[in-house]
């Protein structure tokens, strides 16, 4: 009866139990007015700060202006989003606007304040799925040996060091036990390399599908599940040591039941649907709704069964096939709405629990600082030592070492965490380890931005160009191709190379691919199928028409199929690195406007900026070709191709007729040069600027040109004589459907009559002449070759040093001559 009473008291007065229960485990109670949602506005007498709608809104905005503000001001030092987002809360917190009370009960009371680290919590839990879903986790076992050293390193040898040092402290100084703990805690903290972190801090970097990059991200993979598999078995050993093994073994099976569901439910589920999405096709609404659901439904199991929602998230993200159609969908549909508004809150949040005044123990600062040195430079040992041992340059290995010390989303999830559930994480140590996130972050982005430039790498040391190559080797040609549209094009700009046993060609060909739900680029070689697909992808279309065409041409044509997947920020990296490792002498790139209809549309406007990375990067030369659709048929319909060389002067238009001069050797091509030269003798009249051995070297190429026109009828050589540009515009304009396919340099020496021409240039990776072939409203139908001469080699300043090479050559003792520079 005693007990019945005492439980009536208590269900009568429930404020009574929760303070009981806030006096026994530490949680703070906040009374709140039910159904206070909407306010009816000041002509009501209602205060809306009171009620729950207006003040979230007052609380969102705020963060946004201050966050916003922030990053705008240190963008230019090189500081990531997230520094920005956790300042912008410190100074929204008790640090700075909050110390004053009554700023912060009016606009972030604990009754507000729940509202939005719901808010946040919820945001965590999708951006964490968002980052499963683009993890590929077969890049664990494709990582190789050195990611995996780095990534198990990386994780023990700061874990030891830092074990020591804390083990040290507590022995040598007198501290609190609730130091002693935190400082387990830090080590653990300064342990992981968490694959997400690395990830955004890459995606911001530009540097996701870098040689540093892809080793940063397979490494922080393997860390990711070193930590992880260490903290699973101290949750086990807690738990059997807390409670008893009967709940450690429940615990364990539970997982296991969580993980079966994952893997035998709903992977093959995913897989279906992808299946049944037709490529190119969007995915059925219908698919993303049940992933979502199946999302809320996991989190929920994960929270009944003792695992965190946040870690279910992420094991339901990770069994779902990263990429397009049904990966990409779900980020996309995920991207903006979690990047800019929800994972803001929780970072913010991270600032206004942060009160600097709260630190009062220099000791205590002292003991955490040190702690976490010893682990970062663990980490930058860790980190180094494989590389180093692999001769990577020392400060590429250093760039790993920062990298793999960022902090970021997982270190503040793990800290929030630690705050709330372990009473010895005070205000004051939460305060130290916040700022400490917030130092690194801001040392290392802007060190990781200084030490590594990967364009660094395609700095050839050798000649890759067609003016240099010798006639008894293999020519390497890379084509990229963009889209399907690009291929016939090139096919047949390769089909009028000259392959023959005696010259033959190397076809590299990358199909680049917007990089879209995966968190890690692919740079990979095409590998076959078994058997013949129905429904071959976009990628396996392309490599047939190639293969097709290698088919033809087997005795003088090899062909190299792979395919690059990355930003377009970035993909110029993976050209470069294909060219550089492949030692390819010249890239074909498509121009950014497509024909259609007789006219340019920009179709590739967003490759703009690959094709200017590509030319100021390339190890080698590059060819811009600019489509107007009248080369798309097949060679055996054109019978013949008709091309012309418009010639200037410069290494850019050596090269040009140095291609072209290959190609007419192929009995079904006629090459016409046309010369430009100018009567006028006035100071500056010249038709194109450059120095003597630049001059004298145009004089050889035309002499041997003119030779070969001699002896072969297909080739011929005009000059035309032009007194300004308007001349030259003239003669281009008289060209008109004469041609099939148009081949000038890009670059050109400065004079007055080229700068009269590239007045309004707006294509600049054209140059001044290929503007004016590749302008919307010109009448030329031909396509255009727009050709730059390498430009990077190693110790080698001017361009016109390749004459150096040549005159080594033709050393008639075979002896170099110790003036000439060696290439």
């Amino acid at each position: 009866m005693s007990q019945i009473n005492n439980s009536s008291t208590q269900l009568q007065n429930p404020s009574r139990l929760r303070f009981d229960e806030e006096v026994r485990v530490g949680i703070h109670v906040v009374c709140q007015h039910v159904g206070m949602i909407n306010s009816r506005g000041l002509w009501f007498h209602d205060d809306p700060l009171e009620y729950t709608l207006p003040l979230l809104l007052l609380q969102l905005s705020l963060i946004s202006i201050i966050t916003r503000s922030i990053y705008i001001f240190l963008k230019p030092l090189g500081q990531p989003s997230i520094v920005s987002h956790i300042l912008g809360g410190v100074i929204l917190g008790p640090s700075i606007l909050g110390h004053n009370l009554a700023f912060m009960n009016k606009i972030f009371p604990r009754e507000g304040r729940i509202t939005l680290e719901t808010l946040s919590v919820f945001g965590i839990m999708l951006f964490i799925f968002q980052v499963g879903v683009k993890i590929d986790p077969s890049i664990v076992w494709k990582s190789g040996k050195r990611a995996l050293v780095v990534g198990i390193l990386g994780f023990f040898i700061p874990f030891a060091l830092a074990s020591s040092i804390r083990l040290l402290l507590c022995h040598s100084i007198s501290l609190d036990d609730t130091v002693c703990h935190v400082l387990q805690l830090v080590v653990l903290m300064q342990s992981v390399t968490a694959f997400p972190v690395i990830a955004i801090f890459l995606a911001e970097f530009k540097i996701l599908n870098s040689d540093i990059g892809r080793l940063a991200s397979s490494s922080s993979m393997i860390c990711d599940m070193c930590f992880w598999s260490f903290m699973s078995v101290f949750y086990v050993a807690h738990v059997a040591k807390e409670k008893s093994m009967q709940s450690a073994f429940g615990s364990i099976l539970s997982v296991g039941f969580l993980v079966y569901l994952l893997l035998f439910g709903i992977r093959p589920a995913a897989l279906w649907a992808i299946r049944n999405t037709p490529e190119g096709k969007p995915v059925k609404d219908a698919y993303i709704y049940v992933i979502f659901v199946a999302l809320m439904g996991f989190g929920f199991l994960g929270e009944v069964i003792g695992i965190n929602s946040l870690i279910t998230s992420f094991l339901l993200g990770v069994v779902i096939p990263d990429g397009p159609p049904l990966g990409a969908a779900i980020v996309d549909r995920l991207d903006c709405f979690v990047s800019a508004l929800l994972m803001p809150i929780f970072f913010t949040l991270c600032g206004l629990k942060t009160n600097v005044f709260s630190v009062q123990k220099w000791k205590t600062v002292g003991v955490i600082l040190l702690v976490v040195f010893i682990g970062f430079l663990g980490k930058i040992i860790g980190t180094m030592l494989p590389p180093l041992f692999c001769r990577m340059p020392f400060r590429d290995a250093l760039a790993l070492g920062l990298l793999m010390n960022s902090k970021g989303i997982v270190e503040l999830v793990l800290l929030n965490d630690w705050k709330t559930n372990s009473d010895s994480m005070t205000d004051e140590c939460f305060a130290i380890m916040i700022l400490s996130v917030v130092v690194l972050i801001g040392a290392i982005s802007p060190l990781v931005r200084a030490l590594y430039d990967p364009s660094r790498r395609f700095l050839a040391y050798r000649r890759r160009t067609i003016r240099h190559h010798h006639s008894n080797e293999e020519l390497r040609i890379l084509a990229c191709i963009l889209s399907q549209d690009n291929v016939r094009t090139i096919i047949n700009l390769l089909d009028v190379s000259n392959h023959t046993s005696e010259n033959p060609i190397g076809i590299y060909v990358l199909h680049l691919i917007k990089l879209a739900g995966r968190a890690s680029s692919l740079l990979i070689t095409h590998l076959p199928r078994e058997k013949p697909s129905q429904n071959p992808t976009e990628s396996e279309r392309i490599f047939n028409a190639f293969k097709k065409f290698e088919h033809e041409n087997c005795s003088h044509a090899a062909l190299h199929c792979c395919k690059s997947i990355s930003p377009y920020e970035t993909m110029h990296n993976d050209v470069c690195s294909v060219a550089l490792e492949h030692r390819i002498s010249f890239i074909i790139i498509p121009f950014y406007k497509q024909s259609i209809n007789g006219k340019m549309v920009n179709s590739f406007h967003v490759f703009r900026h690959l094709n200017k990375n590509v030319l100021d990067k390339a190890p080698c030369s590059v060819g811009v070709l600019v489509d107007r659709g009248n080369f798309r048929k097949s060679f055996a319909e054109l019978l013949s191709c008709r091309i012309v060389v418009l010639f200037f002067g410069g290494a850019d238009d050596r090269e040009a007729l140095a291609y072209a001069v290959r190609m007419s050797g192929n009995p079904h091509v006629s090459v016409t040069l046309l010369h430009f030269t100018t009567t006028s003798i006035s100071e500056g009249a010249e038709i194109a600027g450059g120095t003597e051995r630049s001059k004298r070297l145009d004089s050889e190429i035309l002499d041997e040109y003119k030779l070969n026109a001699e002896e072969n009828e297909r080739v011929s050589y005009l000059e035309e004589v032009v007194m300004d540009s308007e001349g030259v515009l003239a003669v281009i304009e008289s060209i008109e459907n004469s041609y099939d396919l148009v081949m000038v340099g890009k670059r050109h020496g400065e004079s007055e009559l080229m700068s009269n021409l590239g007045k309004c240039n707006e294509h600049i990776e054209l140059g001044a002449i290929g503007e004016m072939l590749a302008v919307t409203d010109s009448e030329l139908r031909a396509s255009v070759l727009v050709v730059q001469q390498q430009t990077r080699v190693w110790g080698l300043r001017d361009a016109e040093d390749s004459s150096l090479l040549r005159r080594e050559e033709k050393d008639v003792a075979g002896v170099p001559n110790s003036n000439v520079y060696r290439i």
